[in-house]
């Protein structure tokens, strides 16, 4: 039978899927560099990549990891959502 995997992605992934690449979140980037700038405000940026993250990663181990090496809250708290109610079906 055919493996069949059904997971809700969050409109701004871009890797593993059929889409414009990267080009759309670089340009979503850069803007809100040159906004943030312009505005005198500070601004921070992070990248999450976890090898085969769904299948070798418990998610709950992710979050445990960014508090114990002291990751803002804020942040910790938007992976948290990330992740929340996350399922992946094969079938």
């Amino acid at each position: 039978g055919e493996a069949v995997q059904s997971c809700p992605i969050n409109p701004r992934q871009r890797g593993f899927i059929s889409a414009s690449g990267c080009a759309k979140n670089l340009k979503l980037l850069q803007l809100m560099v040159k906004t943030a700038k312009r505005e005198k405000k500070h601004l921070g940026v992070v990248f999450v990549d976890i090898a085969k993250a769904f299948d070798t990663v418990c998610h709950q181990h992710v979050i445990e990891g960014l508090v114990q090496r002291g990751v803002d809250p804020h942040v910790v708290e938007l992976v948290r959502e990330m992740y929340r109610d996350v399922k992946t079906y094969i079938s």
